[in-house]
């Protein structure tokens, strides 16, 4: 049932600008003309046009809130000088730009996760042990050190797999690399709720392995929330009562969707092949 402004999710953008734009456009979400647009992360990165993306999903205002992905994260590491820029990277233009500090600092002010509507937009996922307070109250802990004057200290120690659990008593950068590999890398996880990150291809490829995809891990705590996400394009397209992933593959050469919360209207947009996998 509708509850106010219609709100359109949108997938991974990744760089892919002109596709962005010709959703937007599309007479379907043109004409909801109060609706608003949250986006699952991962604007930049591997399209030829990640500049254009930020400054598109910038524009709409109040009207969008994107939470951060692995590669907007790692977009700010690479401007901190954390990080080297990878040969597969696009986001040299953004780093270039007149106006980089206040495209910089915008990114570093989006959540990691967003709730409404009896639905919490996270990139990636949500641990089984986390209810919906919980999982607001760790986004916000990594929010404040990223939004803080320190924030490359953060960026420093957020990278590597281990821990590859959460537990309550973890303190300082394990604690904080775990809220973030949880909202923004993960995919599978074994029965006990471990982040496994080498499975990147479908679900049932970790099944042999004895993993499971985070939404079916047994005991979730969320109750009566809809997660919505992206990050896993060989997912794809998945709409349920409690999961809904949206990266339908646009910089793969598939499309760019954008789903309506309240009715699951949805436009999608062919997508040009930007990478290519590796096989």
């Amino acid at each position: 049932m509708k509850s106010g402004r219609s709100i359109w999710v949108i997938g991974d953008v990744q760089g892919c600008c002109r596709p962005l734009h010709a959703l937007l456009e599309h007479p379907d979400i043109a004409r909801d003309a109060d609706a608003r647009y949250w986006f699952a992360g991962d604007l930049v990165n591997r399209g030829p046009d990640s500049l254009g993306a930020l400054r598109t999903v910038m524009a709409l205002g109040e009207r969008a809130v994107s939470v951060l992905g692995n590669h907007d994260l790692h977009l700010l590491a690479v401007a901190a000088g954390i990080k080297k820029a990878g040969k597969s990277d696009t986001i040299a233009a953004i780093l270039d730009a007149p106006d980089a500090q206040e495209l910089i600092d915008w990114l570093r002010h989006c959540p990691l996760a967003h709730y409404d509507q009896g639905h919490l937009l996270v990139h990636a996922g949500v641990l089984p042990a986390w209810t919906l307070k919980k999982t607001m109250e760790l986004a916000a802990e990594v929010e404040e050190a990223l939004r803080s004057p320190d924030w490359k200290t953060l960026l420093d120690s957020m990278y590597g797999n281990q821990p590859a659990y959460w537990e309550d008593g973890l303190r300082g950068g394990e604690r904080l690399r775990v809220i973030i590999n949880a909202l923004t890398r993960m995919r599978m996880c074994d029965r006990r709720g471990r982040m496994e990150f080498s499975h990147k291809g479908a679900p049932a490829e970790g099944g042999e392995a004895g993993l499971l995809p985070w939404f079916d891990l047994p005991g979730r705590s969320l109750g009566p929330v809809t997660v919505v996400f992206g990050h896993w394009s060989t997912l794809g397209l998945m709409i349920r009562p409690d999961a809904i992933c949206l990266d339908t593959g646009c910089v793969w050469g598939r499309q760019l969707t954008a789903l309506r919360l309240h009715d699951h209207n949805m436009v999608q947009i062919p997508c040009a092949q930007y990478q290519i996998p590796h096989g």
